[in-house]
């Protein structure tokens, strides 16, 4: 997790990557398009791009998929509880599989994703839903690794939707 800085001495990215890398950039987003039209339900999408986020300490990303699931209809009560969602008793099974699969994902430990977080995945979601959930996850970490080091604040990016 990001050590919280208290300086306000960064009020914009430490570099414009959309502006300096447009083609790497575009690709990013057109994969975040391809997966909006994925089967993955478009709430599950937003929690595993919350919680993934929050696991690497991306303001901006934490901040910008809040305020799409909201969007999306998403409660606060919800939101709120995204980060205790194992105690949490307003998640899905199909939602709990997921999430459980994001951190997994996220922090990727010495087994990689556990056969046990694996198959509950698998047993909730169709395949191509699944399929969706790893190139999703797979997506926000690698966005997450784009504004943590350039400390991108909330609304300097605004490709969602």
């Amino acid at each position: 997790m990001q050590t919280p800085r208290n300086d306000t001495s960064h009020p914009r990215p430490r570099l414009d990557i959309a502006r300096l890398a447009p083609a790497s950039y575009r690709a990013f987003l057109a994969v975040d398009a391809a997966l909006r039209e994925s089967p993955l339900a478009p709430r599950i999408r937003e929690l595993v791009k919350i919680r993934a986020s929050q696991h690497n300490g991306c303001v901006l990303c934490v901040d910008m998929h809040v305020r799409e699931a909201r969007h999306l209809g998403e409660s606060d009560e919800r939101l709120h509880q995204v980060v205790v969602w194992r105690e949490s008793l307003l998640f899905s099974d199909a939602e709990r599989a997921a999430l459980a699969y994001t951190e997994a994902a996220t922090q990727l430990g010495p087994e990689g994703v556990p056969d046990a977080v694996w198959d509950a995945a698998r047993a909730v979601l169709d395949e191509a839903s699944l399929a969706a959930l790893v190139a999703q996850v797979a997506l926000i970490n690698a966005l997450n690794r784009i504004g943590v080091p350039l400390r991108t604040p909330p609304g300097a990016v605004t490709h969602a939707r």
